[in-house]
């Protein structure tokens, strides 16, 4: 499960069974976590945030994508 930062408090994430799935990233604190697909950005799951905290994780997701989509695509290469 590669880390691929960490701000804050948030660790930002991914399995590596998730190679079958659409690009997207894993955030956590604490026991909150919470799943944003990349392409578009946008959030598909969370449980243990609420609304404010989702917006500016949403936010710190869309300023970091670079960095996600090319850990995603080096961890994943064929």
């Amino acid at each position: 499960m590669p880390t691929v930062i960490r701000i804050g408090p948030y660790r930002f994430f991914f399995y590596a069974s998730d190679r079958d799935e659409p690009i997207h990233i894993h955030v956590e604190r604490d026991a909150a976590l919470a799943k944003y697909w990349l392409e578009p950005v946008r959030l598909q799951h969370s449980v243990g945030f609420g609304r404010a905290e989702l917006v500016k994780i949403a936010s710190l997701v869309l300023e970091n994508r670079g960095i996600i989509v090319e850990t995603w695509d080096d961890y994943f290469a064929d």
